[in-house]
């Protein structure tokens, strides 16, 4: 699924019927099909300011925002409009992309809340795929990464025998949702080499 095409036909039709802030939606649009999210976000913005909680503009806006590699903004943004449409499958996805941009940065490293974030990105994940339903494989990838990075993250530090077995849990995991994008995409060969790497730290686990 694009969200990004579904969420600019959203805007679309709003900005057609809206007359409140228009000028700033038509900017926005306009600097979208660009690619110009910098100034979409500012023109976003100002729409935000004049009706608050708006649903379409928070979801663009949070758009804008990951485009931007504003990532902590963008998480923001996606859980004000969770909060107005609980159901709404992109934020859901691109949010918990966002946390896992923010868990793999090596600048935090050393911070404790790293491992939140990767939990937050896989519930994040496992909330649209609960809502999109399980054909999409873009979702699985995702997903399946997530667990990836967020099982290589508690290696790190796993000694003790329990440890690594939650470890090894987790890229089973991976692997399962790799398997599940194989069985809607057979021959990827990406994704193939994700399972393989997966195999190989599970081995090194035992």
């Amino acid at each position: 699924m694009d969200y990004f095409k579904k969420a600019i036909l959203g805007l679309m039709i709003f900005t057609s019927t809206a007359s409140f802030a228009q000028s700033n939606y038509e900017r926005s649009m306009q600097a979208m099909m660009k690619g110009d999210y910098k100034t979409a976000a500012m023109q976003l913005e100002k729409a935000e300011a004049k009706t608050p909680d708006n649903a379409r503009v928070l979801q663009m806006l949070g758009y804008s925002y990951f485009q931007n590699h504003e990532y902590e903004k963008c998480i923001a943004t996606y859980s004000r409009l969770l909060n107005i449409k609980p159901t709404e499958v992109s934020a859901y996805y691109y949010r918990g992309i966002a946390r896992l941009k923010i868990a793999n940065d090596p600048k935090e490293s050393l911070n404790t809340m790293r491992e939140n974030f990767y939990q937050a990105s896989l519930k994040d994940f496992t909330k649209a795929i609960e809502i999109n339903g399980d054909e999409d494989a873009q979702m699985f990838q995702n997903r399946g990464l997530a667990y990836k990075d967020y099982a290589i993250f508690r290696s790190f530090k796993a000694k003790k025998k329990e440890e690594k077995a939650a470890c090894i849990a987790l890229f089973n995991n991976s692997i399962a949702d790799f398997q599940k994008v194989l069985t809607l995409q057979p021959l990827r060969k990406d994704i193939i080499d994700w399972v393989t790497y997966d195999k190989a730290q599970i081995a090194s686990l035992k």
